[in-house]
């Protein structure tokens, strides 16, 4: 009996490890997770002055930043949990939500133009039809190229319509430059940069295809640690106030950390970057239903999928209630 006894706790401790929802109770509570990005300002000033670093260190909870190259990448390591909390663009979270990824979006970090349609200074485009047949370079899974195919259905164009090269947003800014395709979804910095450095001319623009950016969790993480997601928001929180008030200080933040010279930092920060509604509502959840169509039209998700049902579970209009909001932050020295 006792030797039976031995055997059927064996085998459950095997079982524990071989499925993923037990396995995860054995992860590390004393580490957070996220990423950082060069399109979310907020995440970088957070970093740099180590304000979660300070607070989560208060009961030995080490936090581990990883770089997002793009919203497709935050994607990625969400979905592979390879970190807890990610930062993409709101059409990307959706379209990732609909294929699968296990997200909740309960933090908004910011309204921004990042992306429009560019191509080279002396290019002959002038405007979106002049695009058909053309070579375009978009990261897939990104607003940018979400943004690509919006814009392109505005003039009667589908993706068939040109030939999309596949890049990551920093290859695809330097295969416009050097003329290895006609046009480019950029994305800021890169995006500023490439107007402000090389001459490229953006011949479209349209904010209300910018999807904002999206604070994504794992739901398994919201679910375990929600505490410890809301230390994580009153960290954007306080970051979001201290870029308001100190606009050229975090422009300088973003110079350093990007690569990017003082003037394109400002310009993305100043022209381009809304913080002011931080609290997921109505506003986020209309944005996606104006855009989820483009995710059925162009097969992206399943035909029959059903994307109000996924905006409705992704985006958490109530967790941040309460944690967002306030007067700006004083300067830090």
């Amino acid at each position: 009996m006792q030797r039976r006894i031995l055997l059927q706790s064996a085998a459950v401790g095997a079982a524990a490890l071989t499925l993923p929802g037990l396995a995860r109770a054995a992860d590390n509570p004393k580490e957070v997770r996220l990423d950082y990005a060069y399109y979310s300002p907020t995440s970088l000033v957070l970093r740099r002055f180590g304000w979660l670093e300070e607070d989560f260190g208060k009961d030995g909870i080490a936090v581990k930043w990883v770089l997002s190259a793009g919203s497709n990448r935050a994607l990625e390591y969400l979905n592979a949990d390879s970190i807890d909390i990610g930062s993409s663009a709101g059409l990307a979270a959706l379209l990732a939500k609909a294929n699968g990824n296990p997200i909740r979006a309960p933090y908004i970090f910011s309204r921004p133009e990042w992306t429009a349609l560019v191509v080279p200074r002396d290019s002959k485009i002038r405007t979106l039809a002049d695009l058909k047949g053309k070579k375009v370079a978009a990261t897939k899974g990104t607003d940018p190229y979400l943004f690509l195919l919006r814009a392109l259905h505005t003039v009667g164009l589908k993706r068939t319509d040109i030939e999309h090269v596949s890049l990551q947003h920093a290859d695809g800014r330097a295969a416009l430059e050097q003329g290895r395709v006609d046009a480019w979804a950029g994305l800021d910095p890169l995006m500023a940069a490439s107007e402000l450095d090389a001459g490229s001319r953006l011949i479209y623009r349209n904010v209300a295809f910018n999807t904002y950016g999206f604070l994504n969790v794992r739901q398994d993480f919201l679910a375990r640690r929600p505490n410890d997601v809301k230390r994580v928001i009153a960290g954007y929180e306080r970051a979001r106030r201290w870029v308001l008030a100190n606009t050229t200080e975090a422009a300088k933040i973003l110079s350093d950390e990007a690569k990017v010279s003082l003037q394109v930092a400002l310009l993305q920060l100043k022209l381009r970057t809304d913080l002011s509604n931080p609290q997921p509502s109505a506003e986020h959840v209309n944005a996606l239903r104006d855009a989820a169509p483009i995710l059925l039209d162009e097969q992206l998700v399943k035909p029959g999928t059903d994307l109000t049902k996924a905006i409705a579970d992704l985006v958490d209009t109530q967790f941040a209630r309460g944690l967002v909001g306030g007067p700006a932050a004083a300067p830090v020295a």
